[in-house]
């Protein structure tokens, strides 16, 4: 039995070809399921008997569920969304003036044991298929209609999506380009490239895939303006050393692209004045947003977050050199769905990173 959410419109149309069917039933499909809510090949009218009752027999839509919500004082909203026995993974929605924002999971944990995040302690256990990604934007969809925190302007509940959940996306790159294609696909959510975010610790080769495939806007966890100490921060760094990751980002910034560089402001380890004066130097010339992020703690962690006065002297460095810098705003850490605090459950596996 195919589950049909797992095809983007090219999967779809070489599914319904290579069942003798015209191309346009993949738009079809989409409509009814992105657009209508109809999961029921019996209710889709505009096709013919012969194939409801044939698709009946070999496709469905299977979607992960949620398991529990927990609701933040400042409106953020955590579901834990449960996937194969065992496994779960953690969606946050974020509420603003003007846009509602999902951020959104790609992986059962995560491999790359980034030492300040909460993802990476719990280990890795698989990728999330295509349905499992988009799965997520269609639960927060059919809840927040149904709780009428609708967006004005936007055809959609979600007007954002990020995908910096709980996974690194670029290692599964087809999965998650599958679903980014379908929630640009005007028969399903129609977002455009720039109000999906995609963001990476840095696998260069799949960074630049991405540039060709499907170039939505990137947001790069850079957390430190030097080699020695990006190692320790993040291993991955060992294997894609900041010279190849910021010559990836400049090709990937051609064409008038931004690119964000997520900071996590750690306390007397990345947060000096020197490390600011090694950012500016690291990223000059490149179309760029820094994102200065206040640490947020887990148990079982010895980071500290940086004091204000020093996370606001370092921004404001960056500020003078022509870097454009804001300080994120902590939202829904009372509940533990804060940037680097997602866990979910995870049946830990081991994975090698290419």
């Amino acid at each position: 039995m195919i589950n049909l959410l797992n095809l983007d419109r090219e999967g779809l149309t070489t599914f319904f070809v290579e069942l003798g069917e015209k191309p346009f039933r993949a738009t079809q499909i989409m409509k009814w399921v992105y657009q209508q809510d109809i999961f029921d090949f019996a209710k889709m009218t505009n096709l013919s008997n012969n194939l409801r009752q044939r698709l009946q027999t070999i496709a469905g839509f299977k979607l992960p569920e949620i398991k529990t919500m927990q609701t933040s004082q400042d409106g953020t909203r955590k579901w834990l969304v449960q996937l194969d026995s065992g496994n779960s993974v953690e969606m946050v929605f974020i509420p603003e003036e003007g846009r509602n924002t999902l951020c959104i999971s790609s992986q059962v944990g995560c491999a790359l044991d980034c030492t300040f995040c909460a993802t990476g302690k719990q280990g890795f256990n698989r990728n999330l298929t295509t349905a499992e990604i988009v799965g997520q934007l269609w639960l927060a969809e059919k809840i927040i209609i149904a709780d009428g925190q609708v967006t004005e302007n936007f055809k959609h509940a979600i007007s954002n999506v990020v995908i910096m959940g709980m996974g690194e996306p670029l290692i599964n790159f087809d999965n998650v380009v599958r679903a980014m294609r379908i929630m640009m696909d005007d028969f399903a959510y129609g977002l455009s490239r720039r109000r999906i975010t995609l963001s990476t610790v840095g696998i260069v080769p799949a960074l630049l895939r991405l540039k060709e495939q499907c170039p939505v806007s990137l947001a790069v966890s850079l957390h430190a303006p030097n080699d020695a100490l990006r190692d320790q921060l993040v291993p991955i760094n060992k294997k894609y050393p900041l010279a190849k990751l910021i010559a990836a980002c400049r090709s990937y910034a051609q064409g008038n692209r931004h690119v964000t560089f997520e900071y996590v402001m750690l306390k007397n380890i990345n947060d000096s004045t020197t490390h600011a004066h090694e950012l500016v130097k690291l990223l000059r010339g490149i179309p760029a947003k820094i994102n200065l992020i206040p640490f947020n703690p887990f148990p079982s962690i010895d980071y500290q977050r940086s004091a204000i006065e020093d996370i606001n002297k370092f921004r404001d460095i960056l500020i003078q050199a022509g870097l454009v810098t804001v300080t994120r705003k902590i939202r829904g850490d009372d509940i533990n769905a804060a940037c680097g605090q997602l866990a979910g459950k995870v049946q830990n596996l081991q994975l090698k990173v290419d």
